[in-house]
């Protein structure tokens, strides 16, 4: 599509989704929605927006298809050994009961990801946990403690699996007891306030689809989120630019620290 139309489209999501994607890189955003629009049977987007203002359901399937949704448990397995080995005990042995956010949590496998390691390294011991996505669907799935595929959770050990799945499956769902140590809460990284005082904020493979002054603004806030010593998680293959001069130092791949300051 053209630009003309690219603006034209955005303004009807901003206004029949309250999603803002100026703050996604064009090409790929364009990309998707060409994908979508083809998808749906539609012969243009006015034709297609107008089924979305009467239909819910479409209208929910084209906003959890906006909400970009890709997650496994223990992803980047290598990243999660560095997480449980070193860096969560070194943020235990400054403050016990901790305080994380995974932001941008899909449909659940990274918070509750987490919440196997915490219950692993600190048996009995109750930390908070908030896990947050803008798409409901996503967050619904979440929820409901599943179904997770195979796939999903091949990274979890067979230990793990007897301990914080239900019996059975494929598919698989997570028990109720380590659903409970998540708080799911539906939150917009680009337009929602943050809250403050995170140990570890885990924001993996979630900035890639932004632009990099998004990106750049993403990243401060996400320092400002963390206490002095927290620790934000990142994807595999993303860096933080200019990472010293907004206050982090590196920690290893894919970790980067508050600075102490005093």
């Amino acid at each position: 599509m053209d630009q003309e139309l690219y603006a034209q489209v955005k303004r009807s999501v901003k206004a029949l989704l309250d999603i803002n994607l100026d703050g996604y890189k064009d090409e790929q955003m364009r990309r998707r929605l060409d994908a979508w629009l083809a998808r749906s049977g539609a012969r243009t987007w006015p034709d297609y927006f107008r089924r979305v203002r009467v239909d819910p359901e479409e209208r929910a399937r084209f906003r959890n298809y906006l909400t970009i949704n890709v997650s496994a448990f223990f992803r980047d397995p290598e990243r999660w050994q560095t997480l449980r080995q070193h860096i969560l005990p070194d943020l235990l042995g400054a403050r016990p009961h901790l305080r994380l956010w995974s932001a941008g949590c899909s449909v659940g496998p990274e918070p509750y990801s987490l919440a196997m390691l915490l219950d692993e390294l600190t048996p009995g011991r109750r930390h908070s946990l908030l896990a947050t996505d803008l798409d409901r669907g996503a967050l619904a799935k979440a929820q409901a403690r599943g179904p997770f595929t195979l796939e999903d959770i091949q990274h979890v050990s067979p230990a793990q699996r007897a301990r914080y799945f239900e019996r059975g499956g494929p598919p698989f769902f997570v028990r109720e007891e380590l659903a409970r140590r998540v708080d799911f809460r539906e939150h917009n990284l680009l337009a929602d306030p943050f809250e403050d005082d995170f140990d570890l904020i885990v924001c993996r493979n979630v900035v890639i689809y932004f632009t990099e002054e998004v990106k750049r603004r993403l990243y401060r806030q996400f320092h400002a989120a963390l206490r002095p010593g927290g620790v934000l998680f990142v994807g595999g293959t993303e860096i933080v630019p200019q990472a010293q001069a907004i206050g982090f130092r590196s920690w290893g791949m894919s970790f980067y620290q508050k600075v102490l300051t005093g």
